[in-house]
């Protein structure tokens, strides 16, 4: 049967082939629920993957279920990662987790390298909203977090797992979302802005308060962790976009590239008076990381103009590629890591992540309607409340030593919130605000 057909001079999909997919999912489902009945449960899980693959590519053939793809191709490296979690582990000595701290930097490079001042600056333009959404984003979700860890009474270590997502700030799938939802986008990166600017100070501090008494929290470690996986690389992509656009047209670059590098050696400072570093070991480090963060940005400028003759599209497609592949191996990293526990509490914490996305949402966007804030800006805030940056929370539990158990909710919660806030972001597109009802009829 042929699939790719030419019209035009065009390569174009042959429809089919995304119902025949379909049926292949429906058909795998079928016999890993039949195994699973019969009591071979040793044999279901080639099953399951391939329905999985089968569905997240079937689902691609169609507009308005599209956008679950990604998250279904991630479902299934989980269920690789379940069943044969020894390939995700290592090779030989080299462990994979020590992938995850590289990769979550690159993903914040590419966050930066997509922001500007600009995206601070609006706050003096919606001020209500930003003050809403950041104080909704730091009390909501922790308390929700610890009420659920609770009532769930989980083990110590996978209760503080479930505070720290809700402790994190949100992520820039939650930009997406908003842009899907048709909710306000410039509130949405503002807020996601804001809410990981002050990440270093309210993330550590609500742990300590919330997750104090379930395991132990080195505040300082906490920050200066803070400070190398996100605000130095998202310093290191704010640097990139600045002199990808034209530092000569820029009036404002001194005082921007004079505000990066305070902000490295602000984090080498902290360092040096939370520890025993020497002076000469402070203007090492300080180097080393003016070095990374600093000029490795500006050479990757030149890099990118010579190769790719300065085309912000070609750029901005690598960057969410690898983006969205670094999210996905990090997660199954993570999962092949804390398989035992997630075998022992895994419908439980599935459940109470699910909860926690929920009450994310639903708290956020009511809090803003009790606000009587357009319904735009509630969609918006609603989004940035429930979801959060799994990466950074996983990169935390990797530096508390913690991967296997304190990882395990940001592991479940990646996944989760891609579905549910793509689901509620479809849902909100069929239904325009009332505020731009009335534009389309004016």
């Amino acid at each position: 049967m042929i699939w790719i057909t030419f019209q035009g001079g065009k390569l174009v999909k042959n429809k089919k082939l995304y119902y025949y997919l379909l049926i292949i999912s429906i058909l795998s489902f079928l016999v890993f629920a039949i195994l699973i009945f019969i009591d071979k449960k040793a044999y279901n899980g080639p099953f399951l993957i391939l329905g999985i693959v089968s569905l997240a590519i079937s689902v691609r053939g169609f507009s308005r279920f599209k956008g679950f793809s990604y998250s279904l191709m991630i479902l299934t490296a989980v269920a690789v990662s379940m069943y044969y979690p020894a390939i995700f582990l290592g090779v030989g000595n080299f462990q994979f987790k020590l992938l995850i701290v590289p990769l979550l930097q690159i993903i914040m490079f590419g966050m930066g390298s997509q922001m500007s001042p600009r995206d601070f600056a609006r706050v003096i333009k919606m001020p209500k909203g930003v003050i809403a959404g950041i104080i909704c984003q730091f009390t909501i979700m922790p308390v929700i977090g610890i009420t659920i860890a609770s009532m769930f009474n989980f083990p110590p270590e996978i209760a503080a797992g479930i505070v720290l997502i809700g402790s994190s700030p949100s992520g820039m799938a939650s930009n997406v979302m908003s842009f899907i939802a048709k909710a306000n986008l410039a509130l949405s990166i503002t807020l996601t802005a804001f809410a990981t600017l002050l990440s270093p100070l309210l993330t550590p501090l609500l742990m300590k308060i919330f997750a104090g008494e379930l395991i132990e929290i080195n505040f300082w470690n906490m920050m200066l962790g803070i400070f190398n996986m996100v605000i130095l690389p998202i310093c290191a992509g704010l640097i990139f976009n600045l002199f990808s656009n034209g530092i000569n047209r820029n009036r404002n670059a001194v005082i921007q590239l004079s505000t990066y590098f305070i902000i490295i050696f602000l984090k080498n400072f902290i360092a040096f008076q939370t520890s025993e570093m020497t002076i000469m070991a402070l203007f090492s480090d300080f180097s080393v990381d003016l070095l990374i963060f600093g000029v490795l940005p500006i050479i990757g400028v030149f890099v990118f103009k010579y190769f790719a003759k300065g085309n912000k599209e070609v750029l901005d497609k690598i960057l969410s590629f690898i983006s969205m592949l670094g999210i996905g191996i990090i997660i199954t990293i993570i999962t092949a890591a804390g398989r035992d526990s997630l075998l022992d509490v895994g419908l439980l914490l599935i459940l109470a992540c699910f909860m926690h996305n929920m009450f994310g949402y639903s708290l956020g966007y009511g809090v803003c309607k009790l606000l009587r804030m357009k319904e735009q800006d509630c969609r918006t805030i609603a989004l940035e409340v429930g979801m959060q940056n799994g990466g950074l929370a996983s990169g935390l539990a990797l530096q508390m030593g913690k991967i296997a158990t304190v990882g395990l909710a940001p592991a479940i919660f990646g996944p989760m919130m891609n579905i549910t806030g793509s689901s509620l972001a479809i849902w909100w597109r069929g239904r325009l605000p009332k505020e731009k009802k009335n534009l389309n009829v004016n």
